[in-house]
């Protein structure tokens, strides 16, 4: 299985696409949505992780040989700058606008609005069933916290080594692109959505638009419920959420659960 590749929708795939053709599956419409131009295998499993890798690299093939998408060598693929404060405004591809898609995400978001005002986490489990387990000692797990509040980043520095793992903390989205793209990844993000200098969400959607982070576990930390934010957040390939106030026990449960680990 060739994971580094990147493909581009053709004429054909355009119109099929835009088509309300029912004989075009809504598999396939949501390969189409997400393949652009120069669209990295790992940016179309970043977002569609809920898929098994055999079954999205069946869908691509099955595009491919229909003639509505292009797939060459990823020769220049991880050359991408990651910036999302650049990115702001950007037209990033939505999956709600697919009907079906649409109303799965919001009968998903329904259901983590209510575990959310319940428990105070939600994990998207559907994401979570189709990724590695991390077989490393926690004492090896580097989590990187982004959160502007002094006593916030603090104490969420505090909770996240009390679980046994190391923290990098990131003050605003500036912080968190240098961080990222001058020193070795981190295992999961720990993001918060209000930042000084940008929005969570949409330092998720670049980050999933970009293929040496597309597949990077992302926990979201807000105090926003609703089923917009959620919604958001979910169609962008959030792979959790934990609303503030939270313990220690909390952080430590969902970090264990979204990486897998025993």
């Amino acid at each position: 299985m060739n994971l580094d590749r990147t493909y581009r929708r053709t004429a054909s795939g355009e119109t099929a696409l835009r088509s309300v053709d029912t004989a075009i599956p809504v598999d396939y419409r949501r390969i189409l949505c997400l393949v652009d131009r120069d669209t990295h295998t790992n940016v179309v499993r970043g977002r569609l992780r809920q898929y098994s890798d055999a079954l999205i690299m069946d869908w691509l093939a099955e595009l491919e040989e229909l003639g509505f998408i292009e797939s060459a060598a990823a020769e220049n693929a991880y050359d991408m700058d990651f910036n999302p404060m650049a990115a702001e405004g950007a037209a990033v591809a939505t999956l709600s606008n697919i009907p079906d898609e649409q109303r799965r995400i919001e009968n998903e978001a329904r259901a983590a609005g209510e575990v959310l005002q319940g428990k105070g986490v939600y994990l998207a489990t559907e994401r979570l069933s189709n990724r590695e387990p991390l077989s490393k000692d926690p004492s090896q797990i580097v989590v990187l916290l982004v959160e502007d509040d002094p006593d916030q980043a603090a104490l969420g520095d505090l909770r996240v080594s009390m679980a046994g793992y190391r923290v990098r903390l990131a003050r605003n989205v500036r912080e968190m692109v240098m961080g990222l793209t001058t020193g070795p990844l981190p295992d999961l993000v720990l993001l918060d959505v209000m930042l000084p200098d940008g929005n969570g969400f949409g330092v998720l959607s670049c980050m999933r638009t970009d293929p040496r982070l597309s597949l990077l576990p992302v926990i979201m930390l807000t105090a926003l419920t609703s089923a917009e934010d959620v919604s958001r957040g979910l169609d962008l390939g959030a792979d959790g959420y934990i609303t503030k106030p939270y313990s220690k026990n909390i952080l430590a449960d969902t970090i264990r659960q979204v990486l897998l680990q025993k």
